[in-house]
């Protein structure tokens, strides 16, 4: 059996989605779409914006930055 197990930001995708109720991509898609542009400027907005913990927000926001899906 070979399983692979997501590490880094992804790991923290599936609970964002049944936390939030909003695929990845969706939060993803809004990140890009915003005026912010700097890491922490961004992790702060969905915090305040959209109620998302901290390490969601970062997660979402590395993830995104880094190009990554």
């Amino acid at each position: 059996m070979t399983e692979k197990t997501v590490k880094g930001p992804a790991s923290y995708f599936p609970s964002i989605e049944e936390k939030y109720g909003r695929p990845v991509g969706e939060w993803q898609a809004l990140i890009r779409c915003s005026p912010l542009t700097r890491h922490m400027e961004l992790v702060a907005w969905l915090k305040a914006e959209h109620g998302m913990g901290h390490g969601h927000a970062n997660a979402l926001v590395a993830a995104t930055l880094a190009g990554g899906e």
